[in-house]
C-alpha cells in the first residue's frame, strides 16, 4: 500500500470491512457509489479509491471477454474473475451476478450462489422481480446475501431485441414498484434500477426500505453504479449516452505505446527503468 492515497470520505485501512448490512444501513443517511470489477488490479485500486461496493458484473462478457452481451458468460467464467478480484482483499464490499441461465430454479440458484461465494463473493446478484421471487427467498435462506436487478435485464436482451428505458408506461411502472417491494419482502439487501425512468426510480427509492442502486435512471437513488471502463475510457468503441468518462485511459495509453515503438524504431535506447520497489 506504498504510496496511496487515502481518500478523505473512507479511510480503508482503518475502516471497518464494508459488508451487506452496512450497505442496506445507509439507506436514507448516505449517498455512495459502486462500480465494476473484473480482476485484482481493479479491483486493488477502486478499493484504494474508497468504493464502498464492489461488483464483479456479467458484463465482463462484453468490455473484457469481447462477447456481444451478457448471454455468453458462463458460471466457469464468473468464479474465475470473482476469484481473482477477492485476491484483492478489498476493504469494500464484493460481489458477483448469477451469469445467465444459471438460476432457472431455486435448487439450482442456491448451488450457484454457493459456488460465487466459494470463490470470494460477499454477495449475489440476479436480474428479475416476481418470476425469481421463490429463487430469492431460497438464496437468502441459505445465508447468502442477495442485491436484486430490475428495469433494464441485460440478460434478457435475446428476448427482448433491444436494451430500452423500463417504466415509461402505468404497466411498467406498477410492476416495477411492485417488483421491488417483493425483492425486499424475500430479503435482499439492496436493488438494481438499470434504466428505469428517473421519476419511477425516485417513486421506488422512497417506497422501499433498502437501498436503490441507479444505473441510467437519475439522481435519487440511494447509491450509483457504473461499469468503471465507462467511467475511466477503458472501453472507447461503445460508451452509454448516460456515462460521461472522466478520463480516456485507452487514448492515453496508446499514445503511450505509440510514443514508445516511434522511439525503437528511431533507434533511441532507453535507460533502464528502476524498479519500483528498490
Amino acid at each position: 500500500m506504498d504510496n496511496v492515497l487515502i481518500p478523505p470520505h473512507l479511510d480503508w485501512v482503518t475502516s471497518p470491512k464494508i459488508t451487506p448490512e452496512i450497505i442496506r444501513s445507509w439507506k436514507g443517511v448516505r449517498r455512495f457509489g459502486a462500480l465494476t470489477a473484473y480482476d485484482y488490479p481493479m479491483a486493488r485500486w477502486l478499493d484504494e479509491a474508497g468504493v464502498p461496493l464492489l461488483l464483479v458484473g456479467d458484463s465482463v462478457g462484453m468490455v473484457v471477454l469481447g462477447h456481444p452481451d451478457t448471454t455468453h458468460v458462463s458460471m466457469n467464467d464468473m468464479e474465475h474473475h470473482i476469484r481473482a478480484a477477492a485476491r484483492s482483499q478489498p476493504n469494500g464490499c464484493l460481489g458477483g451476478d448469477l451469469p445467465y441461465r444459471s438460476y432457472e430454479t431455486p435448487a439450482e440458484a442456491v448451488l450457484n450462489a454457493q459456488r460465487l461465494v466459494a470463490a470470494g463473493a460477499e454477495f449475489v446478484k440476479a436480474e428479475g422481480g416476481r418470476e425469481i421471487e421463490t429463487h430469492v427467498r431460497a438464496i437468502t435462506a441459505a445465508g447468502i446475501h442477495f442485491c436484486g436487478h430490475l428495469g433494464m435485464l441485460p440478460q434478457h436482451i435475446l428476448e427482448e431485441g433491444a436494451y430500452r428505458i423500463k417504466g415509461r408506461t402505468d404497466t411498467e411502472h406498477e410492476r416495477l414498484l411492485s417488483d421491488a417491494r417483493l425483492l425486499e419482502a424475500a430479503g435482499a439487501f439492496a436493488v438494481v434500477l438499470e434504466l428505469v425512468t428517473p421519476p419511477v426510480a425516485s417513486e421506488i427509492t422512497r417506497a422501499i426500505s433498502i437501498p436503490t442502486i441507479g444505473i441510467g435512471s437519475g439522481p435519487d437513488c440511494d447509491g450509483q453504479i457504473l461499469v468503471t471502463s465507462d467511467l475511466i475510457g477503458a472501453f472507447p468503441w461503445f460508451t452509454p449516452r448516460f456515462v460521461k468518462p472522466r478520463v480516456q485511459t485507452v487514448a492515453a495509453a496508446r499514445q503511450a505505446v505509440v510514443g514508445w515503438l516511434a522511439e525503437l524504431s528511431a533507434g533511441q535506447v532507453l535507460a533502464p527503468a528502476r524498479h519500483s520497489r528498490d
